[in-house]
């Protein structure tokens, strides 16, 4: 089935939903124990083997779109530094001098050939290689090629940088992505215009992850932003592995209606959205207006999470005005984020620290939520012998 037949089923789905009072569901409500939000045993657990073992996104390509572009940053308090090296090929590193740990750029993005250690002055070309050790006479001998920056598996796939937190680790990202890189690729991300980021902070990386995942709450968590554009508890789930496609239906979807029905894959933020996610962490909402992509870090306690939003548009603002219009959108959709989902987050992982209940409950139409930790646990547990989770 083509990426438009794939979305004109979603469509269909969603005006068949809006008609008959239903939605996606799963055969049963699916109960988990609410110490998986609180434990830190647990926690470590996670980041042990979901994040520090699977690829996760670091990076737009358009953040870091020329020869010589740099992105340095941390990730869960790990150091990182990705390049793109004169060949156009993305590279990532610690972003740690191998003399004695000093830190090379600092967080930011910015474009150069080398880079020089706070400390010492140690050299390092963009592709990890020692170049000069300051002073190097009096120093002693050393072999420059056993001390290049030590590097972490990296690749670069429809406008999106992923990173494996374990040097030396295999990573196939492709075989990660499966079925949903057709899917991220016709998005075009590496021809969008990126227009800058936001920080906020939330609960533990499940509560915020969660709410990523369904449109269950729109109406009671965003009774006059969300919930204004588009309906409530209407939802159409494809799962390609752990990642998902979430379809849901805007309080326009007449335009669908109004048009021949095998032009409704064609019509995608015309009477009906899709959310991306990327197991285990990340969010894509893209209309033609602005495109969100959230990136949700673990940490650095397990009732915690750094969230970073990024903003891309589909052409560069021309004018004053379209930037502060740009401007007035990043806010708000911020705002919708921080000041709502993350909020409420924060209260739910203190009802659930309370030790008030001893499961958390996700319904037949949560089945993105059901998926998503039935893939925690088939990571957490790491049996070579279980089935992989499916919707």
């Amino acid at each position: 089935m083509s990426l438009k037949q794939q979305y004109q089923a979603a469509a269909e789905a969603l005006v068949h939903y809006l008609e008959t009072n239903t939605t996606d569901q799963s055969a049963d409500v699916m109960a988990v124990p609410a110490t998986l939000y609180t434990d830190p045993a647990r926690w470590e657990r996670e980041m042990e083997m979901i994040f520090h073992r699977l690829p996760l996104l670091m990076a737009l390509s358009v953040e870091m779109p020329n020869p010589g572009d740099y992105k340095a940053m941390y990730a869960m308090g790990k150091p990182l530094l990705l390049t793109r090296t004169q060949d156009g090929t993305v590279k990532a590193f610690w972003n740690v001098c191998t003399h004695r740990g000093g830190r090379l750029a600092e967080d930011g993005r910015g474009n150069c050939k080398r880079f020089s250690c706070i400390y010492h002055g140690w050299t390092f070309s963009n592709d990890g290689r020692l170049l000069a050790i300051a002073d190097r006479a009096k120093f002693g001998d050393l072999d420059t090629a056993e001390l290049g920056l030590t590097e972490l598996p990296c690749a670069e796939r429809a406008g999106l940088i992923f990173v494996t937190l374990t040097p030396g680790l295999a990573t196939d990202i492709d075989a990660f992505l499966g079925g949903i890189l057709p899917d991220l690729e016709q998005c075009g991300l590496d021809k969008w215009h990126y227009v800058g980021s936001r920080e906020i902070f939330g609960a533990n990386w499940k509560v915020a992850y969660d709410g990523y995942l369904e449109g269950y709450h729109f109406a009671a968590a965003h009774p006059d932003t969300i919930n204004a554009r588009t309906f409530s508890n209407v939802m159409h789930f494809e799962a390609f592995g752990p990642h998902m496609r979430t379809a849901y239906a805007q309080r326009a979807i007449d335009q669908l209606k109004n048009a021949p029905k095998e032009k409704w894959g064609e019509m995608e933020n015309q009477g009906y959205d899709f959310v991306r996610t990327l197991f285990p962490n990340v969010s894509i909402f893209l209309a033609p207006e602005i495109g969100q992509i959230s990136q949700l870090f673990p940490g650095p306690t397990p009732d915690r999470n750094r969230t970073i939003l990024h903003f891309v548009t589909a052409r560069p603002p021309a004018t004053d005005e379209d930037r502060e219009t740009v401007e007035q959108m990043v806010n708000f959709l911020r705002n919708v984020v921080n000041d709502e989902d993350y909020a409420l987050g924060l209260k739910v992982q203190k009802g659930l620290e309370s030790g008030a209940i001893d499961k958390v409950l996700f319904g037949r139409n949560e089945r993105g939520n059901q998926l998503f930790h039935k893939y925690v646990d088939y990571y957490v547990n790491a049996d070579p012998t279980a089935p992989e989770p499916t919707l």
